[in-house]
């Protein structure tokens, strides 16, 4: 299994459960920023570092423990990025094309995504820009709920402090005055990447990829 998680710091405790003798463990793939979902799949922000790891085999852990996935405790200094502003989006398990998809949070969540990407373009930002903002910064996703049937909802917290500027629904952003956030590199031929609501999503055909990709 590969564990991908924002909140592994120094002092966290992780209690991994072996299923198969002999199992081995392996770390690396150092994060300095990620958002929960690491939604464009490579967006995390990488680093070099030096990992210290202590080992306990709690014999019988999986019995007296009552675990079958892994739990964990984060350490008590969460990185943080400014006074703990965010501004957060909601989405539903109904995709661009209105189809309902019963309690399917990868489609509320996908949707929660495209919801931060039509909001941050008014500020100058590129569909691609917004997107790997989305994977790299220390965003806070969640499932809000999943007790509405047929629909799940989850949201997408973007920490507001991460930004030169007030991007909060109050801020004045008039068309004249919208920043320069240069471009995204993109391969040859290839001048502009843009969510078309209509059909991004279809069969992955012009979606993103990673996280925001799904099959109909």
């Amino acid at each position: 299994m590969h564990l991908t998680r924002h909140c592994d710091v120094q002092g966290s405790k992780v209690y991994l459960p072996i299923h198969v003798p002999g199992a081995a463990f392996s770390v690396g793939d150092l994060h300095f920023s990620q958002g929960d979902g690491e939604i464009s799949f490579c967006g995390a922000i990488e680093m070099a570092g030096i990992i210290t790891l202590n080992f306990r085999v709690i014999p019988g852990g999986l019995a007296s423990l009552g675990i079958k996935s892994p739990i964990y405790i984060p350490g008590p200094v969460e990185p943080q990025f400014g006074p703990s502003r965010y501004i957060y989006f909601e989405g539903f398990s109904v995709d661009q094309h209105g189809k309902q998809h019963y309690m399917d949070v990868t489609v509320a969540y996908r949707q929660t995504c495209l919801r931060a990407i039509e909001y941050l373009r008014r500020f100058g930002y590129s569909d691609y820009q917004i997107y790997l903002l989305l994977g790299c910064a220390p965003v806070q996703g969640h499932v809000a709920g999943i007790v509405d049937i047929p629909n799940a909802c989850t949201t997408l917290g973007v920490p507001v402090d991460i930004f030169g500027f007030d991007i909060l629904p109050g801020a004045k952003v008039e068309e004249e005055l919208k920043k320069d956030m240069g471009k995204c590199a993109f391969e040859k031929g290839v001048t502009e990447g843009k969510v078309v609501l209509e059909e991004a999503g279809r069969n992955s055909e012009v979606s993103f990829g990673g996280g925001m990709t799904y099959k109909e």
